[in-house]
């Protein structure tokens, strides 16, 4: 037992991102009900399913915005401590919460900005006051991401100046700015008009191309079949199924996914 703990522990800290047996429930309702999760280096691993299978619940809980109620999370090798008081779990220590959320970049369905902030002000907030790096260094950085992203004309402009589709691309660049280890999108076209979801996603695509470890949950499905490796289908709080895009879309998926997709399809 102790020999598979052992074996367990050291595939935890060969991954990116290790998530072992997560729950999560909300009084009396069970959100998450068991769900682990191993993402290598490099893995783009789509999240797929209905409104209210867990989807954004787990996300959440790796970044710990929301605190599970068991199991364990790993960003890369390092595990997350945590202790339980008045039978609630806690973490152990907040500096390792600020730590971890900093190697876990987050971009939600709302943009989240600062609004009284420029976009370049957006970016180096971050890694100016978390990171405590030279003020500087963050400008010159932050400017290339936002070449990068294809916004960099708009580096002065507050975020209410600007598009949807470019304050999305504007908040993927403020958290590649804390250079995170692992990327994880919460539907992040949901709230966006149709004709702008394409520039978010060819962003996505670029950082996949990139080898950036991404978590998306998202309802783009030629996102999760073209630019995943791996395709997750959540259900009532659980993973239903799990595999490479070309088996998930096929006829060797199970029959809720099948029927899942089907969906879109009208």
């Amino acid at each position: 037992m102790l020999q598979d703990q052992q074996i367990d522990n050291a595939t935890a800290t060969a991954n990116r991102l290790s998530v072992r047996n997560i729950r999560k429930s909300f009084g009396e309702l069970e959100v998450l009900r068991g769900i682990s999760l191993e993402a290598h280096d490099g893995d783009v691993i789509s999240i797929l399913g209905s409104s209210g299978s867990g989807k954004s619940t787990f996300l959440r809980c790796i970044n710990l915005l929301e605190i599970a109620d068991e199991g364990e999370i790993w960003v890369d090798g390092e595990q997350i401590q945590m202790v339980k008081k008045q039978g609630k779990n806690i973490p152990v220590s907040s500096r390792q919460v600020d730590h971890i959320r900093a190697e876990l970049g987050m971009v939600f369905q709302s943009f989240n900005l600062w609004s009284h902030m420029t976009i370049l002000q957006n970016l180096i907030e971050g890694p100016v006051h978390v990171l405590k790096r030279p003020r500087a260094e963050c400008i010159a950085e932050a400017e290339a991401l936002l070449e990068k992203v294809g916004i960099a004309e708009k580096r002065h402009a507050y975020p209410a100046h600007l598009s949807g589709g470019q304050q999305q691309r504007a908040a993927i660049a403020r958290s590649l700015a804390m250079k995170p280890k692992v990327m994880l999108f919460d539907e992040p076209t949901s709230a966006l008009d149709p004709e702008l979801v394409g520039e978010v996603l060819r962003v996505m695509r670029s950082l996949a191309e990139e080898g950036m470890t991404m978590l998306v949950v998202t309802h783009e499905m030629s996102f999760a079949r073209n630019v995943s490796n791996r395709v997750i289908f959540m259900r009532e709080g659980q993973i239903d199924s799990d595999g490479a895009p070309e088996t998930m879309f096929s006829d060797a998926a199970s029959p809720a996914f099948r029927q899942f997709i089907g969906s879109f399809r009208g």
